[in-house]
Order: structure tokens, then sequence, then C-alpha cells
């Protein structure tokens, strides 16, 4: 693996910065020994992403699999020490909480929040409304229904209550509207766009949101805003005028879901132009992936591919720090063997796209979101 010479430096660093950064735990004289720790508050390593990102006020966060948390004894270890935020990657979504109408099952939901609490995290909740992952009793694939249009209006209202009701006050961050634009900039054309004639379902989610949890930060959430084209512009445009009707929007989610094929975007530049509008902005579910072997979807087919990778990953992270507004980097999970991206993304097949691999033992992706935090004491606190 390369770049051992940086495992062995990170405390190293700060002390040739001239003490620009001073870690836990650095080889650093006291004239005292150090004041017991009490025993409830959990120890994580100093060079850990979570407490190297904590020098500029930035979460670092994960998407979790529950299934694998508090079952596997390495995955669980991994969220706790490297991440100060956690997403819920599916646990939170309609389909989980209501499969059966009217029966509301949250219990996975709520491990991660105690999961969260006891580790000192916080929580972004992900998603309130998506075209996907629907319970079947109200959509089967997001765009058509059997409910008339005053029942859709009805249950998502409820919905929306009785989900922000329940978590209220152990949410940070509210994915309340997810992906609401197709990638032309015209409106999806869901259940909820058909209910209520147009785009006006957006403003009544986050005004209803925010009517059940005043202090939670709700966020707009979609993918390929990193690009500045017909998508990004139709959320800036929508961004405004929902900001000119008064609508408790508090901030923008670039997914960051990002492919060594394509060019990489200009990141900072719109992630500037949302914050100038007033709002939070954040990088929500970041992955990179590349070409892979179709017999092993996480070993890329070039063995160059994750120089390129190592790259979008620096890149993303330093547009996240260069922005004060950007208040917390999160990958969409961290080992490849629980990404969505290979089973997703397979003519051609793609993969290899987090900072852990199959094993999870950290990759070199990882090692440069490490150097890249370590140096960053010059960046804005958030």
């Amino acid at each position: 693996m390369r770049r051992p010479w940086f495992l062995l430096s990170v405390a190293g660093t700060a002390a040739l910065l001239g003490g620009q950064l001073a870690f836990t735990g650095s080889a650093t004289a006291v004239a005292a020994p150090p004041a017991a720790r009490p025993s409830a508050a959990p120890a994580y390593p100093a060079d850990s992403l979570r407490a190297l990102a904590a020098k500029t006020g930035l979460r670092i966060g994960t998407a979790v699999n529950a299934d694998e948390l508090g079952t596997n004894e390495k995955y669980t270890r991994i969220t706790a020490e490297q991440f100060s935020s956690v997403t819920a990657e599916n646990v939170m979504k309609w389909s989980e909480v209501e499969a059966v109408r009217g029966t509301y099952t949250w219990e996975k939901a709520d491990q991660l929040v105690a999961f969260a609490k006891k580790n000192r995290q916080l929580v972004r909740g992900h998603t309130l409304l998506w075209h996907n992952q629907l319970p079947a009793w109200l959509s089967t694939d997001g765009y058509t229904t059997t409910l008339s249009d005053d029942e859709v209006k009805a249950v998502l209202k409820k919905h929306v209550f009785a989900q922000m009701r329940h978590f209220k006050g152990d949410i940070w961050q509210w994915d309340v509207v997810n992906e609401a634009f197709d990638d032309n900039g015209q409106p999806r054309q869901t259940i909820w766009y058909k209910a209520w004639g147009g785009t006006g379902y957006i403003a009544d989610v986050f005004r209803w949101a925010h009517q059940a949890d005043p202090k939670a930060l709700l966020f707009y959430n979609d993918y390929n805003l990193e690009f500045t084209g017909p998508k990004s512009n139709a959320v800036y445009e929508l961004v405004k005028t929902l900001k000119a009707q008064r609508v408790p929007i508090h901030g923008v989610g670039f997914q960051g879901h990002l492919s060594t094929q394509y060019g990489y975007p200009d990141l900072q530049n719109n992630l500037e132009r949302f914050a100038a509008l007033g709002q939070k902005v954040a990088l929500t579910e970041v992955d990179v992936r590349t070409f892979t072997k179709p017999d092993a979807v996480n070993t890329p087919v070039n063995e160059l591919a994750s120089y390129a990778q190592e790259s979008y990953w620096s890149r993303s992270l330093k547009a996240c720090l260069a922005v004060r507004a950007c208040i917390s980097f999160t990958p969409w999970g961290f080992g490849d063997t629980y990404s969505w991206v290979p089973g997703w993304f397979d003519d051609p097949q793609e993969g290899a796209a987090l900072i852990y691999d199959e094993q999870l033992e950290p990759k070199s992706q990882y090692f440069v979101l490490q150097q890249d935090l370590a140096l960053a004491a010059g960046a804005p606190r958030r």
C-alpha cells in the first residue's frame, strides 16, 4: 500500500509545521501528568479523521449499514473511531419505517441514534421525501399510485410530522427533499409533483418539517450539483425562490457521487454560490468509482486508477474545507464490500469507490484524506 510514510508522520507533521496542529498523543513535553479522563468519555485516535477534522470544526461522517453496526466488531469500531457524524443509509427511508400503512418501525433507526449519542456523533437524517424506496402501499415506482391526489397530500403530511416528531432533538441535519429534479433541470414528474400540480410540495414539506422540529437543519439533497449545468442551475433557482417565500430551508446537500471516467467538477464554485444564498452546504454521499473487473468488482481494471481516485477525494475535501459554510463531509459508507456502486453501475462494471477495502483496511484514498485534514489548520473554522 502506498504512502506508508504518512502512517508514521501525522504527529510529526505538526512538529514540522511549528505546532500549527496539536494532536492529542503527540510527543510534546508537559510539565505535569495529564488529568484522568472521565470514564464515560470515549477515546478516539489522534490521527483519526474525526479528530483531525475537529481542528476546523468540520464534521466527517459516514453512511451506516445498520445490519453491520453492532454485529460486525471491526465495522462498528471504525464507525465509532473515525467519524463524527453518521447518516442512516436506509433505516430512515419511508419503505423502512412504514412498510405497512399506519405501522411504524423505527427500532433500527433508534439504535443508530443511540450509537451516535454514545460516541459523541451527530446524526444526518436521510431522507424524508424521495421518489425511491417508498412503501408498496404508496407507490412501487415513485411516479404512479392508486391513491388520490388528496390522499397523497394527506399521507405525506402525516409522514413528515410522524418522522420529525419521533426524532425531534436527535437529528442535526435532515435531507428533507431528495432528488426532485432530473438531470436536464426539469422537475421529476413524481406522485408528489402530480398531486400538487407542480413543485409546491417542496415548500410545504420544508414548512412541515420545521414546524415539527424547529432546531433541525433542513437540507435539499441531490446528485450532480457539483457540476455547473441545467440541474445545479435549476436547484439554485429553487433555493432562491424558497428563500424569497420565507421557506425554512437551511442547506443544500451535494451528494458527490463521482467517477474517474468524467472530468472533475467545478465543485468549490458551486459550493460558494449556494453559500452566497445564505445556505449551509455539505458533501453528503461521497464516493469515487472507477472501472473494475466484472469478476472482481472492487479491483480496478487500470492499476493507475487509484491515483485519479485519490485526486478526486482530495479535491472534494479541500473544496469543502475552503468554504466556511461547508459544515460536513460524508462518504457514502467506508468499506467497498458494502458499497452500492458495483450493483448499480455494472455495464460497464464500476466499483472500488470507498476509502476502505473489502477487508475494512484503509486504502490510499483514506490516507489522502487524513493528510489533507492534518494540513488544514489554515482553513476557515466553521
